[in-house]
């Protein structure tokens, strides 16, 4: 019992290591963040790819498969995929972030911050949790910071994975959420580092 309590902690920390592994600086200057505490987030899905195609496409290919399974289930699909992009995703994120962000002063919100950031979805791969195949969800995000128009820097984050050991992500807002929520808490681990 024991040493599995001590491979799962280390698995949990790899994980989150290799999270901020992922972020790269693309352009800019990271200094702001040492008299720049608060930032206001939004989220951009535009020319978002789903997996090995346009998000329409995956969207049609979706809502087909699952109609034929069941009919209207394609339509709930559909409207759970746009209002988690609305709140499951933004939610998970911005709690995450601050759960870290706040012990160095850093807060992040859809309402107001000194500084905008914005959350580009450049791909989303939903991952799966079926009897025969499970595999996580994952983003790749530009995220950029401006004031007063002016960007300040930009990074990605790339292959940032949801939670793949569990079986409580039956969902795929759910899996995609996780994810979002990873990506939160890197960002905050990375931004710390320009705060002192």
């Amino acid at each position: 019992m024991k040493l599995t309590y001590i491979f799962l902690v280390c698995l949990i920390i790899s994980s989150q290591i290799n999270q901020a592994q992922n972020i790269k600086i693309i352009s800019g200057d990271f200094g702001f963040v040492k008299t720049t505490k608060t930032f206001k987030v939004i989220y951009n899905f535009a020319n978002m790819r789903v997996g090995k195609l346009g998000e329409d496409d995956y969207l049609n290919e979706r809502f087909k498969a699952l109609d034929r399974r069941e009919p209207g289930l394609g339509g709930r699909f559909k409207e759970s995929w746009f209002r988690d992009r609305e709140f499951k995703y933004p939610q998970k994120f911005e709690e995450q972030f601050n759960e870290i962000g706040q012990k160095f002063g850093l807060i992040v919100s859809r309402s107001s911050g000194e500084v905008q950031m914005e959350v580009q979805t450049t791909f989303t791969q939903p991952g799966q949790n079926s009897d025969n195949l499970k595999s996580p969800a994952s983003i790749d995000l530009n995220i950029s910071f401006s004031q007063n128009g002016k960007e300040l820097a930009k990074l990605s984050a790339s292959s940032i994975h949801g939670q793949s050991i569990g079986t409580s992500d039956s969902d795929t807002g759910t899996r995609i959420a996780d994810a979002y929520g990873k990506a939160g808490k890197a960002l905050a681990q990375f931004l710390s580092k320009y705060v002192k």
